[in-house]
């Protein structure tokens, strides 16, 4: 292995409850608006709490359960390591700072929204959150690029949502179970 690669591998290890409240704490202060990029980069690159393949895997599912992606990946994590009390610990981590956040943006934007700087400061952020989105949704799918069944129904549920326009409910409810039938006929 050399040097470029070796310095690209993280070594696995297990958090503490400690390490799943700071880590997810961080997130929600440094990731504000737009968090699953910085989660993968966290909870894979930086931490080694997962490889690519598992991140990839619990992010289809959390994408499947009701509520937010990075709140049911928070919580799927923290209860991977450590139980309940990890995953009370992770979301208690990841929702703390930005709710204390959004509240005080919102009696700041009460009194000043008419200012129209404000306005373009909101477009900004609207585009940084989508370069954000693109970025994580690249390197979520490079496991994909070795498995065409994988990438056959990533297409079809582009192809689903975001050209026919069709409810998600009902694509999920379609391309879920041939997904997992695909893998399981793989494995």
């Amino acid at each position: 292995m050399d040097a470029a690669s070796s310095s690209l591998s993280v070594e696995r290890k297990s958090p503490d409850i400690a390490d799943l409240f700071c880590g997810f704490l961080t997130l929600g202060l440094i990731g504000f608006g737009g968090v699953l990029p910085l989660a993968r980069r966290m909870v894979v690159e930086e931490r080694g709490w997962l490889n690519g393949q598992e991140f990839a895997d619990l992010l289809g599912l959390c994408q499947f359960l009701p509520g937010g992606n990075i709140i049911n990946m928070s919580v799927a994590i923290g209860l991977r390591f450590r139980g309940v009390a990890g995953a009370c610990a992770a979301l208690l981590g990841l929702i703390a700072a930005p709710t204390a956040i959004v509240i005080g943006l919102g009696m700041l934007y009460d009194r000043f929204q008419a200012d129209p700087h404000i306005h373009h400061l909101f477009g900004g952020l609207a585009a940084a959150a989508a370069g954000l989105l693109i970025s994580m949704a690249i390197k979520v799918a490079r496991p994909l690029r070795r498995d065409p069944a994988g990438i056959l129904i990533a297409c079809a549920c582009f192809l689903a949502i975001a050209v026919l326009r069709l409810p998600l409910p009902a694509t999920m409810l379609v391309l879920a179970p041939l997904g997992i039938l695909l893998a399981w006929r793989k494995a």
